[in-house]
């Protein structure tokens, strides 16, 4: 997929910008709505239409300079749609398209993972079996010309990029490439084609027994991914799982229930909604469920919303799984998509989901939008991200699991087992490095020149087990960090550093090798992981 990878770093920055960027996740990716075509505008005129229409006739007849209507009636129904609720909102016609891509689970394009370094697009990975590995193109590859126009050294964004190399399914797009070692350009002809947005991440075997998912969002094809990854490591002697919802803003409502179905019986209630306009409707676990018995943990954090908590609900209501980590988003409303006949749409709310056990697990939106995204910085400032005693519910949000278990609803799924944030390494000098990119961007570097060495590692689960940074290598990053501008901190670095380690080689486990190197390299010093490890008896 042509992706930004920098996009998907999680590293630690100073909370508000930390709240910031997780609010901005949730914006965009804490959906619920029905998995169906969208529906087309078909609402009767309201007398108060008229009202609307009358102003805005007298806008564009009498104001002092000229408007475009359109513009004005845009962003009239923005504003009307944030009156409503946090999650209600207006989608323009040209945005449409790119907002629903990663739901729909693909798009149109050359089929590559790419980063911006120096202002050139550096290609990280093509996608396997995609258009551009088809005719040659490899990793580290600058692409610097596309149908013949210069794309290097012009403040190239992602934007750019995404215009010049996206397009329709069977279209032609030539692009230059600068190879290292080779001094002419290299010119690729490339037939778009469609190309995947996965949802699950990665999979693979944690501990002897024990499985990992990681699911990054609810999409059309997340349930199939979920089943191939599942069927791959019960053959390699799964017996217990992982399944990771950390971040996971989530997405279709049907692809959480078919998770959730295969580990519950047949006949356990998984989530029920309703709305004044939306009958009730009840799912319920069917008989396909495969892993209905065996133990199963759930990671979730402050990033898990909407379809993340209706499996974590789904299963903790249900007295079926440990759910690890911290207390989720709190995202209790669906929405339904309904395309308006210029081509933009309008999500808007029309019911909220309940758990089994009735817990409404949607956070209070009463106070206004501001308030409503910065309760995520006010967790962190009243300490409930560093200890679970800090959070406190009120008797009336009680209610009880399957076995009479206490949860609680009004805000979130809280974990069964709290793991607090870990902040013994976090210097005002790691917030930069990673606020600004510059892990991803020098591991990157240091990866393409040393290619050579690197190829001694045939697979992912080689170059996990075997590599282990240089020395040196914190002093390379250190100068290279003090040439982006970032001044040097011995100290700060020295706390910092095994955290920087871990990163870097991740990072480089990535560019050689995808999700398949990055996640165990990761996952080696998180806590919610050896928490799970540690339940399931794994080591």
């Amino acid at each position: 997929m042509e992706d930004n990878l920098t996009n998907n770093r999680r590293p630690w920055i100073n909370p508000l910008i930390y709240s910031g960027l997780l609010m901005a996740g949730i914006i965009i990716g804490s959906l619920i709505f029905h998995e169906r075509k969208p529906e087309k505008f078909t609402g009767q005129a309201h007398a108060s239409a008229g009202k609307i229409d009358n102003v805005l006739d007298f806008i564009e007849q009498n104001y002092v300079d000229t408007v475009k209507r359109d513009d004005l009636e845009e962003k009239t129904l923005v504003a009307m749609l944030n009156q409503l609720d946090p999650h209600s909102e207006y989608i323009p016609a040209a945005d449409l398209q790119q907002v629903n891509e990663p739901l729909q689970g693909n798009f149109d394009g050359i089929g590559v993972e790419f980063n911006i370094v120096n202002d050139t697009i550096c290609v990280v990975h093509p996608i396997q079996g995609g258009p551009s590995e088809s005719v040659g193109v490899k990793a580290g590859d600058r692409i610097v010309k596309v149908e013949g126009k210069n794309l290097a050294g012009i403040k190239v964004s992602n934007k750019k990029v995404f215009d010049a190399l996206r397009g329709k399914k069977g279209t032609k797009v030539k692009v230059s490439i600068k190879r290292q070692g080779v001094k002419e350009l290299l010119d690729f002809t490339i037939t778009r084609g469609e190309i995947p947005i996965y949802s699950v991440d990665v999979s693979f075997m944690a501990a002897t027994g024990v499985g990992y998912i990681k699911i990054s969002r609810f999409a059309a094809d997340t349930y199939d991914e979920f089943r191939n990854a599942f069927n791959k490591l019960t053959k390699q002697g799964m017996k217990k799982l992982i399944v990771d919802l950390r971040g996971n803003g989530g997405g279709y409502l049907n692809a959480a229930v078919d998770i959730s179905d295969e580990f519950l019986s047949k006949g356990m209630l998984v989530v029920y909604t309703q709305g004044k306009a939306s009958p009730k409707r009840v799912f319920k676990a069917s008989e396909k469920g495969s892993f209905e018995n065996n133990p199963l943990v759930i990671l979730i954090d402050e990033g898990s919303a909407s379809a993340s908590e209706i499996v974590s609900g789904a299963l903790q209501d249900n007295d079926r799984a440990t759910i690890i980590g911290r207390r989720s988003f709190g995202k209790g409303l669906v929405q339904e998509q309904i395309e308006i006949p210029d081509g933009s749409a309008i999500r808007l709310t029309t019911a909220r989901y309940y758990t089994p056990s009735g817990r409404s697990i949607q956070k209070s939106y009463s106070k206004g939008l501001e308030a409503y995204y910065s309760e995520e910085y006010e967790r962190y400032e009243k300490g409930e991200l560093l200890s679970a005693d800090s959070i406190h519910f009120a008797d009336s949000l009680k209610y009880k699991t399957v076995s009479g278990r206490t949860v609680y609803g009004g805000g979130g799924i809280m974990p069964d087992i709290f793991v607090p944030i870990d902040t013994s390494f976090r210097t005002s000098y790691l917030n930069k490095v990673s606020f600004r990119g510059i892990i991803s961007d020098f591991a990157f570097n240091y990866t393409d020149k040393n290619r050579m060495q690197f190829a001694i590692y045939k697979t992912a689960d080689a170059f996990v087990k075997n590599y282990n940074p240089p020395a040196t290598i914190l002093d390379i990053f250190a100068d290279y960090a003090q040439k982006a501008g970032i001044e040097r901190n011995d100290v700060q670095m020295k706390r910092s550093a095994a955290y920087l380690l871990g990163q870097i080689k991740a990072l480089i486990g990535r560019n050689l090798f995808d999700n398949e190197a990055y996640f165990p390299v990761i996952l080696k010093d998180d806590k919610a992981f050896k928490a799970a490890l540690e339940k399931l008896g794994g080591k």
